[in-house]
């Protein structure tokens, strides 16, 4: 929040991975996560200290967008490539965060009607209709950040560095097509630098 009571959005380049480095674009997945529940903090402390504007609407949108149409596309990657090779590892340890990172997508899907519902509620509303959060819209949005920060910080600390170590490169360029084709993105020619995602 800035000092004259602005919104500030986040910038919306894209991270400069692409489908041809399927990991890189994981991880570019999960900063695009963390600055969406970034944005929302600050959603929530304009909410709480100036009210509802316009841009907070916009804003709840751009982050309704991401968690509807991106993010089960970056789970079912994991589901997919990544997961299977830790399973198929030899590590019993990673095995169990694995289970665990499968049961959070998941906890996420099952939440996420609810979750959509309180972030529609306030992109939809407006300067005289806008009724604050009680306090089980707010515990529901703090679960759902909770849980994906545990969550992607075990995938880029553990699980994507194991994963990436046991797949060959057949699994890889594999994994790159599945990316591409569940996107709707055509594969490029090898000069090329391959579609920056956004």
């Amino acid at each position: 929040m800035s000092r004259d009571g602005k919104l500030p959005f986040p910038g919306h380049h894209s991270p400069d991975a692409g489908f041809e480095a399927p990991f890189e674009m994981l991880e570019a997945c999960h900063d695009r996560v963390r600055r969406m529940f970034a944005l929302l903090a600050r959603v929530r402390q304009h909410l709480d200290e100036i009210g509802w504007e316009e841009k907070v609407g916009l804003a709840a949108r751009d982050v309704l967008r991401y968690f509807e149409m991106a993010a089960p596309n970056h789970h079912l990657d994991e589901e997919l490539h990544v997961f299977p090779a830790v399973l198929t590892g030899p590590d019993a340890d990673l095995q169990d965060i694995v289970r665990g990172l499968h049961r959070d997508h998941l906890d996420m899907l099952r939440a996420w009607p609810a979750i959509r519902q309180v972030l529609q509620s306030i992109a939809n509303s407006s300067v005289g209709q806008w009724v604050p959060l009680d306090d089980d819209a707010k515990a529901l949005l703090d679960l759902f950040a909770s849980l994906y920060a545990r969550h992607v910080e075990q995938e880029d600390l553990l699980i994507y560095p194991a994963s990436r170590r046991l797949l060959s490169v057949a699994a890889l360029n594999e994994m790159s097509r599945d990316m591409r084709q569940r996107r709707g993105v055509a594969a490029l020619p090898e000069h090329h630098s391959g579609p920056r995602i956004g």
